[in-house]
Order: structure tokens, then C-alpha cells, then sequence
């Protein structure tokens, strides 16, 4: 065994070693010591101590042939030989041809047999830090392409885990219940683990237990025969420590696990009674923290008995600590009332009355543990010792059964506290009206002070004697609002409507007068209240009262909308009507005051009452044509045409040369079939108020019509005045697509397109004209330069993706889509494509990426509403239906979406509903819905009829 000495580790480049501190060393410390050793330096060398080997070192010597120590070892390897020729075969060099490269060299390193020095070591390390800064360079660019790599590689195939995350989310629905409901998987272990042998046990004899007791050691268990004679052999055999009471005897060996445990209980006991001071005898222990901890220990449905026994003994620590502390009884009983032990409950808490009589709490709950006569003596017995304890009371009414004998109990709780309010209702709510009103009387004057008892009194009284007592009520009480405006009620119930407002503005007078703060939310939340009760008078009046107060001049507008807003909100119309016509008295001349109510009261209200604000408000606002327009529809939609002929009139001579107004009287006459007017009138505008929008509308009627040549005379002529408007070039080329002129369509399309090239709809038709004549390839072209010109358009995107999906190559669709979605990420109509472009199980998971996008789109709502159709989950998919066409009503596809679900899945009721709120909505985008509406066949179709011919073109596809 080589031996170093101790200037071997300082050699070794380790920390050198301190010499310990020695009485025998010199007092002045020589220099070297503590300082490293000089390089080259071997211990021991100059006086022949450099170590010696011995046979340990190197092994047992051994034979070549003898076997080696590992049994598996493979062939060529199962002698001593074999690994020591193994091992010189190790250390030689291959220094062949076939292991030699023209680049790296041999395989192996030259120099590995050669020694390791320093400037190896540094040689190294420069070429190691080269090697990470050549690393660094390219560190970005290689892990963006792995990453990237990586991607590919998972979306290509993912992994199991992937596949089923769907399923995976579902788990968080799943309640406790089910979970604990899902049988056990059968037992895996083999039929020997299943059935184990039971251990076989054989009988010692006495003649063991001798032996082992002469050595003197000790037991490790205890046998319940312990302390009991053995007969074997007819010889009678004391057990050890029969004879011996001690814990434990010396020599014996006799170990009493029994006296142990008593001693551990006795041990408890000292420290339990030791939780009252000896000098003061006042309990150290803070007794409510002491039983909360104790109530946190007592098991609700079985428990362990251990914790059973640990919370009895600390609540009976607790109570004789402290015997007139209520919550330890209580609690003490509400824990063998779990534990089943009813009889010991009753006990413990009668034993509780009798330490705490003065405690409603022991007395109700002793009353709740006893069975019903018993409880009843109970209350009794609490009733002498609590004679002004209202709770007392009212729980022996509750005892009882018979209303005669509640009554009695009530009116003896009266005699004994005649100023507690909830006896007087508890005891009013029992009696018939006219006794009631009896009771009542006397009842506030014994509690002046109540607000509800003097209110309940008016409502018994009659109209008269109402009056009076809400006058007592208001002299008792002059700081309570709801007496006011129960007064307002009254006399609007008895027609006296013109008191109301009085009454009102007088309420506020006093209360002011009484430092009484009016809060406007409050005294607007009684009066949605007096909405909702049919007092719309007293209703109106507190709007009106209250609606200015508490406001800047500058906020009001703004606030009394939100106000408006929130009782519709509420279902308080009448409250928001008020608000708006208060709010129309300040701003008459306010636009969209106006139109804020002319809305309410379409929405809201009825055709004469919006007709009557709309006459008010042209009179207000004539210039607003939006406001003339609603009236002149309205008259339309109730038939009356003269009517609405005569209010665009007016509107003529308040707005000469509106556009609106131009177009609104030719759509007029235009759906009652007046088509030479109508022509009059687009003549008229076309040489007065000439704009893109009235040569369109002449263009369409002509084309509706049937006259093709006049339409594409007047298409020609609007485009010398407005080239740079798409709509005309998109008219003429339909027009020519109509007449099967496939040239002359696509020609006005890319006249079109070089005057407007980023209109994205111009782009679209030609596209798809391309794809109908079936040049494919020259489709994609115009939608790719479409793409160049209009960066970032969805719509364009979408269309690739369909063009590809139709051609029937899928592939290339989906990575289309996965392009588009990185150069549009919050585009909802890609989303909603994106989910059905997915096979079927990985739908759910696209569309929960679609909803962490955009969370709000309507076209992402409508494809999850889909999705769940797909999937028969008819009460989910409704749910997303409702919430889509909340969101955005003017999507016509969600209402033609909607209305077929209905169809297949709802009642009759559920599709009219849904076909009066689209036909209320009136949408006027959405792709399927705008290709039938805007349809030259369709166009004096009613919104119902569109919705019906949009749905029957659905198919359940998805």
C-alpha cells in the first residue's frame, strides 16, 4: 500500500493542509509551512521514503486460466488472461489505415499515452473557448431552426398526449361523486400475492421462556396472557411477572406495557390540570381560541376515535377550567351529538344550564337536543331565568303546533318586552287582517321607531285612516324616506296623481331640513321598486326629483344615459322613460338624446308612442334626416304609405338635396311597387344631388327590373363621373356574368381593379369567376397578387383556403391556413375556418385556441356553437347560438345558423321566437346571408322570408 505523506496533497494542487497546533512545536513558525510545494517536488525523495506496494494493493496473485469473479461474463472475458490481455489491447494506439482520416486523423488520440502538463491544459482551454465562442455565433440562429424543426416534427405527429388533451380537460367537470363512482381496476398481482397463507403459529414452550429470562433481556411485545398461570403437561407455570407488581424488575427481564400507558394518562392529567395558575386560579389558557381549536377536532361523520377521545378530554379540560363558560358545554354536547351519544349530549347541556343559566345560547341549544314536550320545559324553565329574551321567545312559539297556543306564547313574549319589533310581526303575521290591524295599532306605540310595523298598518287601514297614520309615522319618524313615498303610492291608488309630485318634492324638503343626505342611487332603486309595483305617477315624480341631484353640469348627458340604460336594465321602462324625458327637456336640441329614446321606444314602447316622440323630435332637430327616415319607416311598416309620403316631404323641404332622403322615397315607392316614381325620383336626384351612391341605386332597379340595357347604359354613365367607386365596376361585371359574357366580365372586373385595387370584393368576384371557367391556376394567381396588394386581409387569406379545400388539395389548404393565422392572429372568420378544417377529434382543442384569441368574435362563437351541434350537445350549442347573436345581431349567417338548429332540434315556439328577433334585428352582413338577400331575385323579400331561404340552403356539412 503506497503511502503519502503529508506534502503530498499540497503537490497534488488540492489546498494545502495546515499543521495542527502541537505543544511540542517551537514557538516561531517556520516559513514554509502552509505554502504549496515547489513544482516537481516528490515527497520523501531525498531521504528514500517515496512509498512502498503490497500484496492488497495489487490482489491476490492469480493463475491465467483461473476463472473470473463475474459468473455472466461474456466468452472471451471468463478468465484472468482474457482481461488482462483485454486491457494491454485498451492501451496500444489503432494506428491502421481504416482508422485514419484525411480531415481528423486517427480516431484515437496520438498523445494519450504521453504525460498531461500545463501548457496541454492551457493549449485546451484556448481551444475550448474558442470553441464556445464559434458556438455563440451561431447559438440563435441553430436553436430558432431546431425549435423550429421540433414544431414541424409535433404537428406533424403528435403525441398521444396531445391527441386526447380534449379529453384530459374535461377531468376539471368532473365531480367528486363521479370520480369516487369509477369502479376499481381487477387486482394485477399473481394468484399467490391475491391469496396469501395465513402465518401458522406454534406454541412455545414454557421451557423458552426460562432460558431467554436467566440472560436477562427484554420483551419488544406485549402478550395479552401476561400476568396469567399456563397449565402444560399438568405442571402449573407461573408467567413471569405474575408475582412481581413493578413496572419493571431487575433481573427479570419483565416488561408491563399497561403500567406504562396508565403513567402516559396520569402524565396528561397533570399537564391538563395544570392549565390553571396556581396563585390567581385564573384560567391561562384563552378559552374561545381553546375551543375553536377543539371544534376544528371533532370529527362530522365518524372520525377517528383517537381524535374523538383527544377533543372529549380537552372540552372536559375546558369545563372544569372554566364552568361558566357557555361555548365549552355546547360545544361538549355538539360533539356527542355527532358522535351518536344523544342521551350524553342532553346531559351535558342540562348540566350547562345549571352552570350558565343567564346564557340564551346553553338554554336554545338545550331546547334543540330535547325531544319535543321535554323541550318545551326546557323554554319554560328559560323563560324564568330570561324573562326579556326575545330568541327564548320565539322559539317556544316554534315548539308549538297549534296556533292558538303560538298566539298565546306571543302575546305572554308581548306582556314581558313590548318594544321588540320581530315579536310584534312574528305575532301579526298570525292574525287575520282585522285583528292584525288591531295589533298593529298597538304595536307602534310601543315601537314608534319602526318604519315596517307603521307601513304594514297604512296598507291594513283605509284610504283615509292611511293618512292619518302615515302622518303620526312621519311626525315619529322624519328621517325615513320609504313613508314619504308610501304616501305617494297611496294617493296615486286613489287617483290622486296630482298630490304625487307634491308629496314627493315636499319629502325631500324635510328630509333635507332633518340633515337627511339624499342618495340618488337609493332613492332611484325605490323607484324602479314603484315601477315594478305599477305606481308609474309616483315613479315618474322621484325621477324627477332626483335625477339632477348630485351631478356636474357637465356630466349629465352622459350619466342620465347610463341611468337610462340601467333601469331598461332592471325592467323598469317606466323609470327610463321618465329619465329620457327629463333629459329631453334639458337637451331638446340634442341629435342623439333623441335618437337614444326614439330607440328605447321602438324597443320598448309602442308605434303610436314612437311616432309621438319622433313628431316632437323633427320638430326639435330637423336637419337629423336619421330621425325623419324612423318616422317615414314607421308609417311604411304600419302601411300607411301616404302618410310616410307626406313626412319625407317635410323632410325634403328641411334637407334639400339629402341624399337619404333621395334614396329613402325611392325605396318607398319602390317596395309598394311604384316603379315609374320611383324612376322619376333617381332621374330628379341624379340632376339635383347627384352622388355614386344614387347612380348605383338607379343601376339596381333597372337590373331588378329586367332592363339590362338601360342598367348597363346608366352603369356606363355613372362610371365616367365615379371610376373610383367598386361597387359600380362589381354591378357591371355581374351584370355581363349574368348575361354569360365571361370577357366582357372579366374585363370590368380588372378595369376595375386598376382603379380600385384594394377593393378586397373586386378581387374576390374575380377570383371566382377564374375558378367557375376553371382556370384554376390563374384564380390562385389573382388572389395571390390580391394578397400583395392587400397585406393582412383575412378575407382574401380564406378564400386561398377554400379555392385550395374545393380543388380537393387539402394539404396545401392547411398550410395556407397556418400562414394566414401567423400574418392575421385575431382574425375571427380564419379561426372559425380553422376548426372545421380539423379532423374531428382535434376540433375542440382548435376552437379553445380560437376562444383564447378572439374571445368576443362573433364568427368564432358561431363555430363552437356549430361544433356542439356537430356533436348532438343540443342545450350547449343553443347557449352559443344566443350568445353569438347577442353579441353581434346584424350577422345575418348566425340567425340563418340558428333558426336551422331550431328547426331540426326546437319546438314551434323556440323558431318563431328566433324568426321575430332576426326579423327586429334586420342583419345586413354575413356571407351566406348577403349572396340571398342582395340576390337581383330576392330584393323586395322580407327579412323573414331571407332568413327561411337562407336556412333551407344550409346543410349539416360540418
Amino acid at each position: 500500500m503506497t503511502v503519502p505523506t503529508s506534502a503530498s496533497s499540497g503537490a497534488s494542487g488540492g489546498p494545502p493542509i495546515m499543521p495542527l497546533a502541537s505543544p511540542l512545536m517551537g514557538k516561531k513558525k517556520k516559513p514554509f509551512l502552509g505554502m504549496p510545494a515547489p513544482l516537481g517536488y516528490v515527497p520523501g525523495l531525498g531521504r528514500g521514503a517515496t512509498g512502498f506496494t503490497t500484496r492488497s494493493d495489487i490482489g491476490p496473485a492469480r493463475d491465467a486460466n483461473d476463472p473470473v469473479d463475474d459468473r455472466h461474463a461474456p466468452p472471451g472475458k471468463r478468465t484472468v488472461g482474457d482481461q488482462m490481455k483485454k486491457n494491454q489491447d485498451d492501451d496500444d494506439e489503432d494506428l491502421n489505415d481504416t482508422n485514419y482520416d484525411e480531415f481528423n486523423g486517427y480516431a484515437g488520440s496520438l498523445f494519450s499515452s504521453g504525460p498531461y502538463e500545463k501548457d496541454d491544459e492551457e493549449a485546451d482551454a484556448i481551444y475550448a473557448a474558442l470553441d464556445k465562442r464559434m458556438d455563440e455565433r451561431r447559438k440563435e440562429r441553430r436553436e430558432l431552426r431546431e425549435k423550429e424543426e421540433i414544431e414541424k416534427y409535433r404537428m406533424e405527429r403528435p403525441k398521444i398526449q396531445q391527441q386526447f388533451s380534449d379529453l384530459k380537460r374535461k377531468l376539471a367537470e368532473v365531480s367528486e361523486e363521479e370520480w369516487l363512482s369509477i369502479p376499481e381496476v381487477g387486482d394485477a398481482r399473481n394468484k399467490r400475492q391475491r391469496n396469501p397463507r395465513y402465518e401458522k403459529l406454534t406454541p412455545v414452550p414454557d421451557s423458552f421462556f426460562s432460558k431467554h429470562l436467566q440472560t436477562g433481556e427484554n420483551h419488544t411485545t406485549v402478550d395479552p396472557l401476561q400476568g396469567v398461570s399456563t397449565h402444560l403437561g399438568g405442571l402449573n407455570t407461573p408467567y413471569p411477572g405474575s408475582m412481581t407488581p413493578g413496572l419493571m424488575t431487575p433481573g427479570t427481564g419483565e416488561l408491563d406495557m399497561r403500567k406504562i400507558g396508565q403513567a402516559r394518562n396520569t402524565l396528561m392529567d397533570m399537564r391538563l390540570s395544570q392549565v390553571s395558575d396556581s396563585v390567581s386560579g385564573q384560567t391561562v389558557v384563552d378559552p374561545k381560541g381553546y375551543l375553536t381549536d377543539l371544534n376544528s377536532m371533532i370529527p362530522t361523520h365518524g372520525g377517528d376515535i383517537s381524535d374523538i377521545k383527544k377533543a372529549r378530554l380537552l372540552l372536559k379540560s375546558v369545563r372544569e377550567t372554566n364552568p361558566h363558560h357557555p361555548p365549552a358545554w355546547i360545544a361538549s354536547a355538539r360533539l356527542e351529538e355527532v358522535t351518536g351519544k344523544l342521551q350524553v349530549a342532553r346531559n351535558l347541556i342540562m348540566k350547562g344550564t345549571e352552570m350558565c343559566p343567564k346564557s340564551e345560547d346553553v338554554w336554545l341549544e338545550a331546547a334543540r337536543l330535547q325531544p319535543g314536550d321535554t323541550a318545551k320545559a326546557v323554554v319554560a324553565q328559560a323563560v324564568r331565568h330570561l324573562p326579556q329574551s326575545v330568541r327564548i321567545y320565539i322559539r317556544a312559539a316554534e315548539l308549538e303546533t297549534d296556533v292558538r297556543a303560538k298566539k298565546r306564547v306571543l302575546r305572554k313574549a308581548l306582556e314581558n318586552v313590548s318594544k321588540s319589533v320581530r315579536l310584534w310581526k312574528t305575532a301579526v303575521e298570525l292574525e287575520e287582517p282585522e285583528d292584525a290591524r288591531i295589533m298593529l295599532s298597538r304595536a307602534v306605540e310601543c315601537c314608534p321607531t319602526s318604519v315596517e310595523l307603521w307601513l304594514a298598518l297604512a296598507r291594513l287601514e283605509t284610504y283615509e285612516n292611511a293618512r292619518r297614520v302615515l302622518n303620526k309615522a312621519r311626525e315619529n319618524i322624519p328621517t325615513d324616506r320609504h313613508i314619504w313615498i308610501t304616501a305617494a303610492k297611496l294617493e296615486e291608488a286613489n287617483g290622486n296623481t296630482q298630490m304625487v309630485d307634491k308629496i314627493i318634492d315636499r319629502a325631500i324638503t324635510s328630509l333635507r331640513a332633518n340633515g337627511v343626505e339624499i342618495n340618488r342611487e337609493q332613492w332611484i332603486q325605490d323607484a324602479e321598486e314603484c315601477d315594478k309595483a305599477g305606481s308609474v305617477a309616483t315613479c315618474q315624480a322621484v325621477i324627477r326629483a332626483v335625477i339632477g341631484i348630485g351631478i356636474e353640469e357637465e356630466d349629465r348627458k352622459h350619466t342620465w344615459m347610463e341611468d337610462a340604460d340601467s333601469c331598461v336594465a332592471h325592467g323598469a321602462l317606466e323609470c327610463a322613460r321618465a329619465i329620457y324625458a327629463h333629459a329631453l327637456q334639458v337637451f331638446p336640441s340634442k341629435k342623439s338624446v333623441w335618437l337614444r329614446a326614439a330607440y328605447f321606444e321602438k324597443n320598448h314602447g309602442t308605434r303610436e308612442s314612437l311616432e309621438a316622440l319622433l313628431q316632437r323630435a323633427v320638430a326639435h332637430c330637423p336637419k337629423a334626416e336619421v330621425l325623419w327616415l324612423m318616422g317615414a319607416k314607421s308609417k311604411w311598416l304600419a302601411e300607411d304609405v301616404p302618410a310616410a309620403r307626406s313626412i319625407l316631404a317635410l323632410a325634403f323641404q328641411a334637407n334639400p338635396n339629402s341624399e337619404e332622403i333621395w334614396l329613402a322615397a325611392v325605396k318607398l315607392e319602390s317596395e309598394n311597387n311604384e316603379y315609374e316614381r320611383a324612376r322619376r325620383l333617381l332621374a330628379k336626384a341624379r340632376s339635383s344631388a347627384p352622388t355614386a351612391r344614387v347612380f348605383m341605386k338607379s343601376v339596381k332597379l333597372e337590373w331588378v327590373l329586367g332592363n339590362i340595357e338601360a342598367a348597363q347604359e346608366l352603369c356606363s354613365e355613372a362610371l365616367k363621373h365615379y371610376e373610383d367607386f367598386p361597387k359600380l365596376w362589381m354591378m357591371r361585371g355581374q351584370i355581363e356574368e349574368q348575361c354569360e359574357n365571361m370577357d366582357k366580365a372579366r374585363e370590368a372586373y380588372n378595369q376595375g381593379l386598376k382603379k380600385c385595387p384594394h377593393s378586397v370584393a373586386l378581387w374576390l368576384l374575380l377570383s371566382r369567376l377564374e375558378e367557375r371557367v376553371g382556370q384554376l391556376t390563374r384564380a390562385r394567381a389573382i388572389l395571390e397578387k390580391a394578397r400583395l396588394k392587400n397585406p393582412q386581409s383575412p378575407e382574401l387569406w380564406l378564400e386561398s383556403v377554400r379555392l385550395e379545400f374545393r380543388a380537393g388539395l387539402k394539404n396545401i389548404a392547411n398550410t395556407l391556413m397556418a400562414k394566414a393565422l401567423q400574418e392575421c392572429p385575431n382574425s375571427g372568420i380564419l379561426w372559425a375556418e380553422a376548426v372545421f378544417l380539423e379532423a374531428r377529434p382535434q376540433r375542440k382543442t382548435k376552437s379553445v385556441d380560437a376562444l383564447k384569441k378572439c374571445e368576443h368574435d362573433p364568427h368564432v362563437l358561431l363555430a363552437v356553437a356549430k361544433l356542439f351541434w356537430s356533436e348532438r350537445k343540443i342545450t350547449k350549442a343553443r347557449e352559443w347560438f344566443l350568445r353569438t347573436v347577442k353579441i353581434e345581431p346584424d350577422l345575418g349567417d348566425a340567425w340563418a345558423l340558428f333558426y336551422k338548429f331550431e328547426l331540426q332540434h326546437g319546438t314551434e315556439e323556440q323558431q318563431e321566437e328566433v324568426r321575430k328577433r332576426c326579423e327586429n334585428a334586420e342583419p345586413r352582413h354575413g356571407e351566406l346571408w348577403c349572396a340571398e338577400s342582395k340576390h337581383v331575385l330576392n330584393w323586395q323579400k322580407k327579412t323573414g322570408e331571407i332568413l327561411a331561404q337562407v336556412a333551407s340552403k344550409i346543410k349539416n356539412t360540418f
